[in-house]
């Protein structure tokens, strides 16, 4: 099957099918997030440093890292936060912007194999960012619009996606290398968008045979309770065939959902992720019920006596 070898100057993280779930951490991003944006905007960079460490002791294996402020120097300050991200990890990362002069800035600084997020299906989009992709020897995230916009349909949607693959490998760029985004909408607005993406991925995995991501927050805007709405859209995700997400990885409910599924999926093999961060868990509750049963036994013995 199909593996996307992601790196930074000393670690590789391999997205694939026969391979545990890569989490993709989403916290590196000031959109929607007013304090980070004043902070980054002044210069600030202290909570991108504490989210960066915050993330990764949380278990992502990647970081996505967006500087998308409004009016500021985007190219600089994205090239700026992948320095500094790369300075505190050794996590490979997803460069995430809209502005190709962004993203180009920021793979001129990178040291590794970045996750170029993103390219759609929009011609004038494909000329400009495929040749940065394979210019870079980058990755790219595919996202499934074109100049027609975002379809319900997941028959356009999937051919967007195929349309896109092929025109990376005419630029040389593998589909190994091609990571898709389906497009996940709002099941709070649109009721078959779980359905939707489910019959995308799949197809992704059995004709295109390429990995795929998502904005895994985007299923529950809207919605009360979203972490849990996350971690059972996720689990059901991967077993359509999803392989990575841009997820927030300091959610317990999220990581525990998705750690669970790699166990059902078989690929946390012989459960050992699962048992690693649970047993020592386990272990101490045991121990505080043997505690509490033998302390209970004393008092019902000083009672009798």
């Amino acid at each position: 099957m199909t593996d996307t070898v992601i790196s930074s100057a000393t670690k590789e993280v391999v997205i694939g099918f026969d391979r545990p779930f890569t989490v993709i951490g989403e916290r590196i991003n000031p959109t929607g997030r007013k304090k980070l944006a004043e902070e980054m905007a002044a210069g600030d960079y202290s909570r991108v440093e504490s989210d960066t460490i915050a993330q990764v002791n949380a278990g992502a294996h990647m970081l996505d890292v967006n500087a998308g402020v409004p009016l500021a120097d985007e190219p600089q300050m994205l090239a700026d936060s992948i320095q500094l991200v790369q300075s505190l990890t050794d996590v490979p990362l997803s460069i995430d912007s809209s502005i190709v002069a962004a993203l180009e800035k920021g793979l001129s600084v990178y040291q590794g194999k970045a996750l170029v997020n993103s390219v759609t299906g929009e011609e004038e989009r494909l000329e400009v960012v495929l040749p940065l992709v394979k210019k870079y020897d980058a990755a790219v995230v595919a996202i499934s619009n074109d100049e027609t916009g975002i379809s319900e349909d997941p028959d356009e949607r999937y051919a967007v996606a195929k349309k896109i693959v092929e025109r990376a490998e005419d630029y040389g760029i593998p589909r190994a290398d091609v990571v898709v985004d389906p497009l996940v909408m709002p099941i709070g607005a649109i009721g078959e968008a779980g359905r939707t993406s489910f019959s995308i991925l799949r197809r992704l995995r059995e004709e295109l045979k390429v990995n795929s991501t998502c904005g895994a927050s985007n299923i529950s805007f809207g919605l009360p309770a979203r972490p849990q709405l996350n971690a059972a859209f996720l689990a059901m995700a991967m077993a359509n065939g999803m392989t990575s997400a841009i997820t927030n990885p300091l959610e317990e409910e999220i990581m525990n959902g998705i750690m669970a599924a790699d166990v059902m999926m078989g690929t946390d093999k012989n459960c050992r992720a699962w048992i690693g961060k649970h047993s020592g868990a386990t272990r101490a509750a045991g121990g505080a019920d043997v505690a509490e049963a033998r302390a209970r036994r004393r008092e019902g013995r000083r009672r009798r006596g």
